[in-house]
């Protein structure tokens, strides 16, 4: 009798199954990704953690402590935030000057423009004596022949021109990311994604993020605390110390 020969593929082992292999792997990857990603996690959660009346005072009171008119009128930004402001871009007949509309409502121009009231600098009659002597260097964007009191200190981009006029105009780097020497008060204005301007004010952190530079602005929620001095493209920043108002300006 003939052995009959085998053809094929040599008989494997059988291999034993490993129980951590695997799912061992992912569980260090995902490990591995959670720590790197920590730190960001951390700050995101910061960002958006509720900015406390007693936060605002905290800091109004740290400011206080620093003279000068850029911390005074952050601080007065600050105070801002605890007004409940409906967002309101209407047209509305003021009177001139010290002129403003409805105090429960406003825009971003509102914010800065009562801010720099309660350091007795009245922008509406300023921003309207300068465009009666010169209308023509002021942007012609609303089809006007002359200056209306009544709006033109609440557009961003004749506060930027008056700024850029009567102020100092802070060189933008040529990354667009705010300059280092970026103090608190200075006054931030962005381009939106839609390309809207916007308008807001430099002010420290909150708790133990004083030494960073937040911002005070109303982009649709009433005046708000945000970390955002980056959100946005930056296209001006000025740091204007005012001129006193000849009518006192009343605050509620």
């Amino acid at each position: 009798m003939h052995t009959i020969e085998y053809i094929g593929p040599r008989p494997r082992k059988p291999v034993r199954k490993s129980w951590g292999g695997g799912w061992l792997m992912v569980f260090l990857v995902v490990t591995a990704v959670g720590i790197a990603a920590q730190p960001l996690i951390t700050k995101v959660l910061a960002d958006r953690a509720p900015v406390t009346e007693l936060k605002v005072e905290e800091t109004v009171s740290w400011l206080e402590q620093h003279s000068g008119f850029g911390n005074r009128l952050a601080a007065a930004s600050l105070l801002r935030t605890q007004e409940d402001i409906s967002y309101d871009d209407a047209y509305y007949n003021i009177s001139f000057p010290m002129g403003d509309i409805p105090s429960d409502k406003g825009v971003c121009t509102d914010l800065v423009i009562r801010s720099y009231r309660v350091l007795d600098t009245d922008l509406q009659k300023l921003v309207h004596e300068d465009m009666q002597l010169n209308f023509r260097i002021y942007p012609q964007l609303w089809s006007l022949s002359q200056p209306d009191a009544n709006i033109d200190h609440r557009r961003v981009p004749n506060l930027q021109r008056f700024f850029s006029r009567h102020g100092k105009e802070i060189p933008i780097e040529s990354d667009g990311n705010i300059a280092e020497n970026t103090s608190y008060g200075d006054v931030i204005v962005w381009r939106l994604p839609h390309g809207d301007t916007h308008i807001g004010i430099v002010v420290p952190g909150p708790g133990n993020r004083k030494h960073e530079k937040w911002v005070v602005h109303n982009i649709g929620s009433g005046p708000q605390w945000e970390n955002k001095l980056t959100e946005y493209q930056i296209i001006g920043q000025y740091r204007y110390y005012g001129m006193p108002a000849v009518v006192q300006y009343n605050q509620r």
